[in-house]
């Protein structure tokens, strides 16, 4: 997957990325996009909720985030974006050794890599404290960092900050998100990416058979589209599947309806 490459938008301030000012989608249009949510997820186990932002319309659209959901490894996005910003609030780049564990924590999903950096950025308390600086407060880090809780809309947020030209996040840091993203293993690449066609992709998946739901499991995927003439971001938490795979059909199939109604795409 190459990553994705758009002209840049507006001047925002950092403090307020375009995410924050979009506008919801036209009455009608997000009422037929509920129903055709519903009527899918209607057939799926479990439950899920989704959230997009199209930088390209600057509209937006949530569905069912009245309760978090466990993020499993899509916390490490949220690693990732604490790291970025600790280094450079201390006036650095990020080390030879932090590109490198970092990478294999995006890539190939290494669990031992994202414990070090969580460690490296402070934790829960250290999460939490970046995390309300940028205004995503609907998310909560656990000790565990795979129980982190958030909503898709927080997660939406997250990739706003790492992406936004305009944003936090410089320009180098931005372009090693970018490759990280888009070169996830092909073992991985599932999820949001089934509503690219023949667009491109950079995502992060997560997912793991949670105690906390005796064993049904919790499948999420996150991501930035360029597809159809639009750029999206997108985010897509499930739980409760009986499996993995029931979990990364319910995800794709709520990805592909909402992007292909966001674009104009024929469902």
């Amino acid at each position: 997957m190459q990553p994705p490459t758009v002209e840049p938008g507006p001047t925002t301030s950092a403090s307020q990325p375009p995410l924050q000012s979009a506008a919801q989608l036209p009455g009608t249009l997000k009422h037929s996009l509920d129903r055709s949510v519903t009527r899918l997820l209607a057939r799926r186990p479990g439950r899920a909720a989704v959230a997009v932002y199209d930088r390209t319309a600057g509209t937006r659209y949530e569905f069912r985030e009245q309760a978090p959901f466990m993020l499993a490894s899509v916390a490490k996005v949220d690693i990732l974006l604490g790291l970025m910003l600790k280094a450079q609030r201390a006036g650095r780049r990020l080390t030879a050794h932090e590109r490198n564990v970092a990478t294999r924590m995006i890539r190939v999903s290494d669990n031992a890599a994202a414990h070090e950096l969580y460690a490296a950025i402070g934790g829960r308390t250290g999460l939490d404290r970046t995390l309300h600086r940028m205004g995503v407060r609907r998310t909560y880090p656990s000790d565990s960092w795979g129980t982190t809780m958030s909503r898709p809309s927080d997660q939406v947020l997250v990739l706003d900050w790492l992406t936004d030209v305009y944003g936090p996040v410089s320009a180098q840091n931005r372009r090693f998100v970018a490759a990280l993203m888009s070169g996830v293993v092909r073992s991985q690449a599932w999820g949001v990416s089934a509503a690219a066609g023949a667009g491109s992709v950079a995502l992060k998946n997560g997912w793991l058979p949670a105690s906390a739901h005796g064993g049904l499991w919790t499948v999420n995927s996150i991501g930035r589209l360029v597809t159809g003439g639009h750029e999206l971001l997108l985010a897509v938490l499930s739980e409760r599947s009986p499996s993995m795979e029931a979990g990364v059909a319910t995800v794709e199939g709520v990805a592909k309806v909402v992007v292909r109604t966001m674009i104009g795409l024929p469902r």
